[in-house]
């Protein structure tokens, strides 16, 4: 498949354009014209490219890429060495953040939806003018949804379990967006789920009563890019491989 055939498919696929990001999103690296081998991951690292490198492959698919706005980054370090492996070897690297958050069949809040069981599923949590995560319907005993998000998602999830017993109705939006729990709380929601958290929620989902979950955010972010890389496989009949490189955050 050629580069700019990829390229194409994915930003139209992802409706990349739509999005206001804090990234560029598509292609941010061009490699090789050719592709045969992708290698996906979460976040974009030197042990990621090795990798890369190793399996033969010709191009990398994450969520967190190389570029990201108002960074000036210096070409030392990691970041020089990322670059080297990059253009040294002609890999491709393609990136995609808000757009596979979003996306209704192979985003990370749609997959996550349907891993947990949810019904009724559609767009929520409003992010610089764009819906990203989405909520369901649920009929669950809240220790039971809890036990799912841990089998399914992360078995150490952190969980504020301080709504009902009954839970009916679940918000998500991947990654590090504790402070959208606001939104859920808006909406009258039971239970809100994202990836990090900081000090300040529990005391408030306490008070609002909400269940709060924690379930990581490398953990609630590595199944959109894994279903996008799925995906290719499926439609193009590329050899597509994910690497899981495990962050406790």
């Amino acid at each position: 498949m050629q580069q700019t055939r990829l390229e194409k498919y994915l930003n139209d696929f992802l409706q990349a354009d739509r999005f206001k990001d804090m990234c560029p999103n598509g292609l941010q690296v061009a490699g090789q014209s050719g592709i045969r081998k992708i290698i996906t991951g979460v976040s974009i690292s030197v042990e990621l490219i090795g990798r890369a490198i190793e399996a033969q492959a010709d191009t990398i698919l994450v969520h967190h890429g190389l570029i990201w706005d108002g960074v000036q980054p210096r070409y030392s370090g990691g970041y020089k060495r990322r670059v080297q492996l990059l253009l040294g070897n002609e890999l491709n690297l393609f990136a995609y953040h808000l757009p596979l958050d979003a996306h209704p069949v192979v985003g990370n809040n749609a997959v996550l939806a349907g891993l947990l069981g949810l019904q009724d599923i559609a767009p929520f949590g409003e992010y610089r003018g764009q819906l990203i995560g989405m909520q369901g319907r649920v009929n669950l005993a809240a220790a039971n949804l809890f036990a799912l998000v841990r089998e399914k998602i992360n078995p150490q999830a952190l969980v504020f379990a301080f709504g009902p017993d009954q839970i009916s109705s679940v918000g998500i939006i991947s990654g590090a967006a504790q402070r959208d729990v606001k939104q859920a709380v808006l909406q009258g929601m039971d239970c809100y789920i994202t990836g990090e958290v900081s000090e300040h929620i529990m005391h408030y989902v306490k008070e609002e009563g909400l269940h709060f979950v924690a379930a990581g955010h490398y953990a609630t972010e590595r199944f959109g890019v894994m279903a996008l890389g799925q995906h290719l496989a499926g439609e193009f009949g590329l050899d597509v491989q994910f690497i899981d490189l495990p962050n406790p955050v």
